[in-house]
């Protein structure tokens, strides 16, 4: 069975358990946790400390935040034109602009360009993704809310998080020429496996796709930008800056990816207009499964 059909069975066994009813209240905080916590830090870990710096991977970050940027100035123009409310352009701006590039992409990645892929993406994911998530994502949410922003909790809640810290322990790794001893790496190499097939389960749990006529406009302004104009413009970015290879083809397939889970977290959380964040999700994860292998074939 192909890497990619075992992802599809990921999601699917998600989706059947909460359409069941029968999943337990906190299962998925509970798995989105050992992932943050555990699994991806050991991947994080596992694979940074050996991979080869070059001074192309600065297209890895740019690009996410080019993605988050396009998606903020998306949603402002089309929330003025088509007069959505501050909630929904918050929220487009968040689903738009922060793409699902752990969960989904990492194991999506890991399938189709194997490790060396995947070590490029946690680079993409953890210096671009999260960081805009954290500080621009964190700033968007606070001002369609109307909350009040603090600069503290936000350098926090980067400094802090464990994949982040991972991440600045492995690239010190990397730069000073350090590596894990072999039991060592075997033990993250084992916690780090977990990830995909609990973070599709995850994100398999949260799938509740629905569309009715008010969120047309806004779902096919995010999705367009997200899936096809932004993979484009970073493609085109990498193209005309002279990046190549495997480090242009993660940065296209990254900036595809469909919308973050946690952006749509965070939107509910903050009055934003979660309907259409979580309308984006599922589309845009059932979307991906096509578009993103149909990217790499073109890459």
């Amino acid at each position: 069975m192909s890497a990619l059909a075992l992802l599809g069975i990921y999601l699917s066994l998600g989706a059947l358990v909460q359409l069941s009813g029968r999943a337990p209240a906190r299962l998925a905080p509970s798995l989105n946790w050992w992932i943050l916590n555990v699994a991806l830090p050991a991947l994080v870990l596992e694979l940074v400390p050996g991979l080869r710096f070059d001074p192309q991977l600065w297209f890895l970050v740019v690009s996410m935040w080019i993605v988050f940027a396009g998606a903020w100035l998306a949603a402002a123009l089309a929330g003025r034109w088509l007069n959505w409310s501050r909630g929904r352009i918050g929220a487009v701006t968040l689903m738009a602009g922060l793409g699902n590039t752990a969960f989904l992409g990492y194991p999506l990645i890991e399938a189709l360009r194997g490790r060396e892929g995947l070590a490029l993406a946690v680079v993409a994911d953890q210096l671009g993704s999260f960081i805009a998530l954290a500080t621009a994502g964190s700033m968007v949410a606070a001002i369609y809310s109307g909350r009040a922003l603090s600069a503290t909790q936000v350098v926090r809640k980067v400094a802090f998080f464990p994949p982040f810290l991972s991440l600045v322990a492995a690239v010190l790794m990397g730069l000073s020429g350090l590596s894990f001893p072999p039991a060592a790496n075997t033990v993250l190499g084992a916690l780090g496996a977990t990830l995909s097939p609990l973070a599709l389960f995850s994100v398999g749990l949260r799938f509740r796709p629905s569309l009715d006529a008010s969120q047309l406009g806004a779902v096919t302004v995010g999705l367009g930008w997200k899936m096809v104009l932004a993979p484009l413009l970073v493609f085109a970015l990498g193209s005309a800056t002279g990046i190549t290879g495997l480090t242009l083809a993660i940065g296209v397939m990254q900036a595809a990816m469909a919308p973050m889970v946690t952006a749509a977290v965070i939107s509910d959380q903050n009055g934003l207009d979660f309907q259409v964040s979580n309308t984006m999700l599922g589309i845009g994860i059932l979307l991906s499964f096509l578009t993103v292998p149909a990217l790499n074939v073109l890459l």
